[in-house]
């Protein structure tokens, strides 16, 4: 969408080609990539049941009772690159449980893989990061990992994971999770970018935190103006690490007419906290048809949104009917374009969604389809009397 690009070209600290920005990030961790995303969840044995068979996860690792741990317990899944954590308490009282009683069901760590963890934590802390966990080598028969972790929005934390030396299942402690259940895969390949949702006026503040205390490029940025409906509004920037493989898109509310999804999430969530992981496939047709197939649901986008599609975004791969028979969405950048679409909030909770994206060369975030996905929300909103 020209108008789209050409009005972000014109905001401040914008620039659309991340090849220039990547090498102004400073880069001195490095991260090779996401590790792992850990959600404290009420019952981990029944979202593990629900992520396999609605997401294609399948069954990694354990940890619990059996395997020596007493207070927690935690299923491991994944899907090519992407590995989810979800961790349960087994006693009444503490952290966990009294994270889930604020939040519900909820990300508490964002694990990220570097070369050495005691000089991430080292780097990050000399910036002012607040400290979660100190350099802890933890080992067993496959070898050992080194783990240390900061705090970031809300009570979110970044945990470091250093494993060249380890050559077990996932982490010390944990065991291969057998299960005659294995749904097949949906096409899941890897996170693309995770969202964080922060309070009034606090964007900058966490922007200037990724920037400063972990070495990150600004690669984009949408003023309210960019991202509004007749009724709500908010403000957005993208943080990127210097190899693009760790994306954080920071949201805060900004004033409408109406109670945007920001809001409603802050409300819900009671405070800050990840919004949505975006996952990367290479065909969404397929992957939103076997996920619909599973019992998921998606927002819904109206059949107008695709009268002048082509006239927007010119020439796609792909046939326009099935796209919209999909609800799936369409934007262009400078460098191609992109095909992305949200499910409805997959907690109860209306707090944390799934996007499912492919890049067919954009490297954008979809800024033409912000108004379409806003409306599709306060549908939403409307009907849970939150608006």
């Amino acid at each position: 969408m020209a108008a789209e690009i050409k009005n972000l070209k014109d905001l401040k600290n914008t620039e659309y080609s991340l090849k220039k920005l990547f090498s102004e990030a400073e880069d001195f961790l490095p991260l090779l990539g996401t590790d792992y995303v850990e959600l404290y969840v009420g019952n981990a044995k029944q979202s593990a049941h629900f992520y396999k068979t609605a997401f294609g996860f399948q069954s990694e690792a354990y940890a619990g009772l059996e395997t020596g741990v007493k207070d927690r317990v935690s299923y491991v899944l994944k899907q090519d690159k992407i590995r989810l954590v979800l961790t349960t308490p087994l006693q009444k009282g503490g952290d966990i449980n009294r994270h889930i009683d604020e939040h519900g069901d909820g990300v508490k760590v964002v694990a990220l893989w570097v070369e050495d963890a005691t000089k991430a934590f080292e780097e990050t802390t000399k910036r002012g990061a607040k400290p979660y966990l100190k350099p802890t080598k933890e080992e067993d028969e496959n070898g050992f990992v080194i783990r240390s972790g900061i705090y970031t929005y809300g009570e979110t934390v970044h945990i470091f994971v250093e494993r060249k030396n380890y050559k077990g299942i996932f982490l010390p402690g944990f065991r291969k999770w057998e299960s005659q259940y294995n749904p097949a895969p949906v096409g899941l390949k890897f996170i693309d970018h995770m969202v964080g949702n922060v309070g009034w006026d606090e964007m900058n503040t966490w922007c200037k935190f990724y920037g400063e205390v972990m070495g990150f490029a600004q690669i984009v940025s949408f003023v309210d103006d960019d991202i509004a409906t007749e009724y709500t509004a908010l403000m957005s920037k993208v943080m990127s690490n210097g190899n693009g493989r760790v994306k954080f898109p920071i949201n805060e509310p900004a004033k409408g007419k109406k109670k945007s999804q920001i809001e409603e999430y802050l409300d819900f969530y009671n405070g800050p906290g990840v919004q949505h992981m975006a996952l990367a496939t290479d065909d969404i047709v397929a992957t939103v048809s076997a996920m619909r197939d599973r019992g998921v649901e998606f927002l819904y986008v109206p059949e107008e949104y695709y009268d002048d599609l082509l006239e927007r975004v010119g020439s796609i791969d792909e046939d326009v009917e099935v796209l919209k028979n999909h609800g799936i969405l369409i934007d262009r950048d400078e460098e191609g374009y992109l095909l992305q679409l949200f499910t409805k909030t997959i907690v109860d909770r209306p707090t944390m969604f799934i996007e499912i994206i492919q890049r067919k060369g954009a490297q954008s975030f979809g800024v033409g389809n912000f108004k379409a996905l806003f409306e599709a929300i306060e549908r939403e909103q409307e009907a849970r009397g939150t608006l």
